[in-house]
């Protein structure tokens, strides 16, 4: 039976700026190792909360968090940082690929932050480039890039440090249609080798890859639905043999 990778139970999350305000209540919810989740819901519905929540860039204000069996929620800045640098890879609307570096140095930039061996580092940088269809840009700087080329170089560097969860907030949010089907298939084909994978996301057409859909409203999960999961097709994406 599959592991539990991340647990939100009685999560909580008040803000106290101008009066308190109830970004998110009494969430409750488990992922198993190897699901394809997409959490869906409007503008100010909590995705947001939720999001910063799930990727330890925020702590609740009530209420546990386990990711990969340890409780996030007790942990101080630094620990929340290791759970960040170690078990989750992040993947941006934006991208947030480093703008003076090239292709190979940007996906390289987590493993030289955990100060791994330097050939180690180039053969996992060009495993990875090759992963995602890329090893012929590795030279390139990013605003060489298309959208969606850099969006598939931000996979790759999501992966570097072989994460159990693989968080991306609306991926698809900056790509023209085309380039986000060639980016979902890329997740697709990374939940088909095994990873676990959530997705924010107000877009159907993305949702629609996933496994499992969450529905939050109001700061409070409204469904929680399984479903086959549909794929338009995209490129395929290399075995895992690194």
């Amino acid at each position: 039976m599959p592991e539990t990778v991340l647990k939100m139970k009685d999560v909580r999350k008040v803000y106290n700026t101008a009066g308190e305000f109830v970004a998110l209540d009494d969430i409750n919810f488990e992922i198993k190792s190897g699901e394809f989740v997409s959490i869906v819901g409007p503008s100010g519905s909590g995705k947001s909360t939720l999001l910063h929540l799930l990727g330890c860039l925020d702590k609740p204000s009530s209420g546990e968090i386990f990711i990969d069996g340890v409780d996030v929620a007790q942990l101080g800045a630094n620990g929340l940082a290791e759970i960040r640098r170690d078990k989750i890879g992040f993947v941006f609307q934006a991208f947030n690929l480093a703008t003076t570096l090239n292709v190979f140095k940007n996906v390289e930039l987590p493993l030289i932050i955990r100060n791994e061996d330097e050939a180690e580092r180039a053969a996992r940088v060009e495993g990875l480039l090759s992963r995602v269809g890329l090893p012929h840009k590795a030279n390139n700087m990013p605003s060489e890039l298309s959208g969606g080329e850099r969006q598939r170089v931000a996979i790759a560097r999501s992966l570097a440090n072989n994460p159990c969860i693989l968080l991306a907030d609306e991926p698809t949010g900056n790509l023209d249609s085309k380039s986000g089907k060639d980016v979902m298939g890329l997740f697709w084909e990374l939940w088909k080798q095994g990873m676990t994978i959530i997705v924010i996301t107000h877009e159907p057409q993305v949702a629609a890859y996933a496994s499992r859909v969450l529905s939050i409203r109001d700061g409070r999960i409204e469904k929680d639905v399984r479903q086959k999961p549909h794929r338009i097709e995209g490129p395929r994406l290399k075995e895992k043999g690194m």
